[in-house]
């Protein structure tokens, strides 16, 4: 049994209870639950619209995707348009934009915050840059001031990949609605857990509804009578019901996890409140450590998890420390993906590396990463900070 885990369950009797509705209505595909989940998501966040989808990464999947259909020129993309991305972060941020023939701009990290540094995003930004999807990375929001203020005369908009930091806030505005469109997940180990899930929030109405069209096959049957896809629908369901319009996937949510999404949704305010209780007391512990660095807070943080560096010259290498952390039964992985340039993939994408990715080079050889609960894990906190003061 592990002294500290990664994760742990956010499930009782409630989401069970949930469950079994849903099993004894005998109706299990997206439903009359996703659609609340659904409202309730979006209130929640502060956005217009929210859309269900499988899982975090078809979440960022439909977001590029929709981009290539809408009429709105200010926000279409097309292939080989550019768009700049930090290269830390999930492979799933940067899938969709090589399979939609996207030309990919790496920017190094920033070392304190690990999200983009904005002194090299500013440098990477071109004539050619359509776009920016900014990655709030382990529930740490960029700073949304500065990244707006880098674009606010250019032909540039901004996306969001948020599957990290739900709950996240930025000048008291909810992390994910700073974009034209923001992305979540509710992976297990995440700040909720629908089993499988992610959504996609925006204002954007005509968006909303290539959402709705992508989300299930391209077609109509989603879409409301009056939309900004197809326009005006049949009253005909035989024939409406089958009208495809756009080229799309199946990345529907089961209903199963709208329905644990609504008592999820309930308890999240709870969860980030508990998680940063024990960011405050990582703080706190590590602010002065002799051997290591920790991720600095922008904003408000959720706290996914907590992340230490080993400090130049430390004399300590990362090898030891993930030996004796998994000695004493105290799970730790790499810093998500660490500097994603590094990978094979990379042969299959038309790509670009604006100046050095020195940061995320040092990151992913002396970084690594630790769980953080939506319960009091104080005592883990503690037990990790004995155990690493007796390196």
């Amino acid at each position: 049994m592990n002294t500290y885990p990664l994760a742990s369950s956010t499930w009782d009797d409630k989401e069970l209870g949930a469950i079994q509705k849903v099993v004894d209505s005998n109706m299990f595909t997206m439903g009359k639950h996703v659609a609340e989940y659904e409202k309730r998501f979006a209130e929640f966040f502060g956005s217009k619209y929210a859309v269900m989808v499988s899982s975090g990464s078809t979440a960022n999947l439909l977001m590029i995707a929709s981009l290539f259909y809408t009429k709105n020129e200010s926000l279409k993309l097309k292939r080989g348009d550019e768009v700049i991305v930090p290269v830390v972060s999930w492979s799933t941020t940067y899938f969709p934009l090589q399979q939609y023939g996207l030309k990919v701009k790496f920017v190094d990290i920033d070392p304190d915050t690990f999200n983009i540094d904005l002194k090299q995003l500013e440098n990477a930004i071109t004539d050619k840059t359509r776009a920016i999807l900014a990655v709030n990375l382990l529930g740490n929001p960029n700073d949304f001031s500065a990244i707006k203020k880098l674009i606010s005369e250019k032909d540039i908009f901004l996306l969001e990949d948020n599957c990290e930091s739900m709950g996240a806030m930025f000048d008291g505005k909810q992390a994910g609605t700073f974009g034209v469109m923001g992305t979540f997940s509710s992976f297990f180990s995440h700040h909720m857990a629908t089993m499988e899930g992610g959504c996609v929030v925006t204002d954007d109405e005509e968006l909303y509804h290539i959402l709705l069209c992508m989300r299930a096959h391209g077609w109509t049957r989603n879409l409301p009578k009056e939309n900004l896809v197809s326009g005006t629908k049949s009253d005909d369901p035989f024939e409406e019901a089958f009208k495809f319009i756009l080229p799309g996937y199946n990345v529907r949510p089961l209903e199963m996890s709208g329905a644990i999404g609504i008592e999820q949704l309930k308890k999240l305010p709870g969860f980030i409140s508990k998680r940063r209780e024990n960011g405050a007391y990582f703080q706190e512990l590590f602010a002065n450590h002799p051997y290591l660095s920790m991720q600095k807070e922008t904003g408000w943080s959720s706290w996914f998890g907590f992340s230490l560096v080993i400090k130049e010259e430390a004399g300590i290498e990362r090898k030891t420390i993930v030996s004796k952390l998994m000695e004493n039964n105290i799970e730790c992985r790499p810093i998500v993906t660490g500097n994603f340039a590094k990978n094979e993939v990379l042969e299959y994408f038309d790509y670009e590396i604006s100046g050095s990715l020195k940061n995320a080079e040092y990151l992913d050889k002396n970084g690594f990463f630790v769980g953080n609960h939506q319960v009091d894990i104080k005592d883990m906190i503690f037990a990790l900070q004995k155990v690493l003061a007796k390196l």
